[in-house]
C-alpha cells in the first residue's frame, strides 16, 4: 500500500461521523440533526433507536426513511438519494442532506374539549347545548408524510404545536357525529364508551392522512345545563311511574299550593271546594251502607246544595299510549309540568277526532297571549 493509499484510508475513517438523536424531553415529535451546512461525510454511521425513525430530506423532497437499527450510509442503502443526486457510480465526497428524527411512541393523556357548546335538537326538549371534554393519544404512524405535511422546515416539533390542530379536529368530528347520531339527550352521558369508540372510528381517516394515528380516544364527561338535566330526571321518574297516580299527586299540590295563596278569593274557594270533595268521599267511606248517601235526617233538611256537576274529563296520548282520564285542573298541572304540549293529542266526550290541545277552545288558555273580547256598548 501507497504512502497516498495510507492517507486517504486516514482521512476516510477520520470522515466517518455518527449521526444519532438522544431525546430528553417528553414533549418532542421532531428533531432536526444539525450538521455545518448540513453535510454528511461518506460512509457515516446512523443509529436510530427503538421509538424513532430518521427521515432524509434533500432539496424540499423526501429522499430516504430509516426504521430503528445500525446503518453505514452509502449508495447501497440511499438508492433514493442517489438517484435524485444523479450518482450512477457512488459518492466519496460529503453529501447534504437534512436529517429529521421522529419520535414513535405514543404520546398520552392529551387534553381535548368544546369551546362552544353544541346545539342538538331533541324530539322531547327541543333545542339544548351540551359540551364534553375528554382524553385522546396518538403516535406517528408515517414519518415521511408527517414531516412534508406537518412540520415543514421546523427544527424543534412538539406535540404542543399540533395539538392545536388536532383539537380543532376532533371538536369538529364530535359535532358532527353527536349530531347524527340523534340519541336522547340524556343517553350521551350514558353511553360515553360506545360514542367514544364511534367518534375515534369517524377521525382516524382525518389522522392519518398526515401520518398520525390516533390510538385512543376517551369522553370523560357530558355535561348540559342544570335546568335541562332537572327536566329529565323528572321525565325519567315520570316515565318510571304511574302516570295516573303522579297526576293525582300533582294536582293535590297544585290545589294545596292555591289554597295557601294569601290572595284570599281564589284560594278560600279551592280550598273549600277541595274541603267540600273530601267531606263527601269521607261521607262514603263513613257510611258503606247507605251507597256514599247523605244521612235521612240531613236530606230532610232541604237546605243542601245541588250535587256537583260531573267535571269534563280529558284523556291525552303520551308515548302512542292512551292515559287518562284527567280533570282540566290535572291537565293545566300537566302542562305546567311539560309532560303535555300544544302539541298533544286530546279528547274528551262528545269529540268525534282526537285533537291537539292548542285545538280545543278551552285548553288554549295554557297558552297564554289570550286577549278578552271588546266591552259591549252601554
Amino acid at each position: 500500500m501507497g504512502i497516498f493509499d495510507t492517507i486517504k484510508e486516514k482521512l476516510s475513517n477520520e470522515f466517518i461521523d455518527i449521526i444519532e438523536w438522544l431525546d430528553y424531553t417528553d414533549d418532542t415529535i421532531c428533531h432536526r440533526f444539525e450538521r455545518y451546512q448540513n453535510e454528511i461525510k461518506n460512509n457515516a454511521q446512523l443509529i436510530v433507536r427503538e421509538g424513532q425513525t430518521a427521515v432524509f430530506i434533500n432539496e424540499g423532497q423526501l429522499a430516504d426513511v430509516f426504521k430503528p437499527g445500525t446503518y453505514t450510509l452509502n449508495t447501497q442503502n440511499l438508492p433514493i438519494l442517489t438517484t435524485l443526486k444523479g450518482w450512477k457510480y457512488g459518492f466519496n465526497s460529503p453529501f447534504k442532506a437534512e436529517v429529521y428524527f421522529v419520535n414513535t411512541h405514543l404520546f398520552t393523556d392529551e387534553k381535548w374539549g368544546t369551546k362552544n357548546a353544541i346545539t342538538l335538537n331533541d324530539d322531547r326538549f327541543g333545542l339544548v347545548e351540551i359540551r364534553a371534554f375528554g382524553t385522546y393519544a396518538f403516535k406517528i404512524s408515517d414519518a415521511g408524510k408527517f414531516i412534508v405535511d406537518i412540520v415543514g422546515t421546523d427544527n424543534n416539533f412538539t406535540n404542543f404545536e399540533i395539538n392545536e390542530h388536532l383539537k380543532s379536529l376532533i371538536a369538529t368530528r364530535f359535532t358532527d357525529t353527536v349530531g347524527e347520531a340523534k340519541l336522547p339527550i340524556e343517553l350521551y352521558a350514558a353511553n360515553t364508551t360506545e360514542l367514544s369508540e364511534t367518534c375515534k372510528e369517524v377521525m382516524q381517516p382525518d389522522f392519518a392522512s398526515v401520518g398520525i394515528s390516533l390510538e385512543k380516544f376517551f369522553i370523560e364527561n357530558v355535561s348540559m345545563p342544570e335546568d335541562l338535566k332537572k327536566e329529565i330526571f323528572e321525565y325519567s321518574r315520570i316515565d318510571k311511574l304511574d302516570l295516573d297516580k303522579l297526576t293525582k299527586f300533582k294536582t293535590a299540590k297544585a290545589i294545596e299550593a292555591a289554597a295557601k295563596n294569601e290572595g284570599g278569593t281564589a284560594g278560600a274557594g279551592m280550598g273549600m271546594g277541595m274541603g267540600f270533595v273530601l267531606a263527601q268521599q269521607m261521607g262514603g267511606m263513613m257510611n258503606p251502607q247507605m251507597g256514599g248517601q247523605q244521612p235521612q235526617h240531613t236530606q230532610q233538611i232541604g237546605t243542601m246544595p245541588p250535587p256537583i256537576p260531573m267535571a269534563t274529563q280529558y284523556f291525552y296520548a303520551a308515548n302512542d299510549k292512551q292515559v287518562g282520564p284527567v280533570t282540566f285542573e290535572q291537565l293545566k298541572a300537566l302542562f305546567a309540568g311539560r309532560t303535555v304540549n300544544k302539541d298533544t293529542l286530546i279528547w274528551k266526550q262528545g269529540m268525534h277526532n282526537w285533537k291537539t290541545l292548542k285545538e280545543i277552545e278551552e285548553l288554549k288558555a295554557f297558552l297564554g297571549g289570550s286577549t278578552p273580547p271588546p266591552i259591549p256598548k252601554q
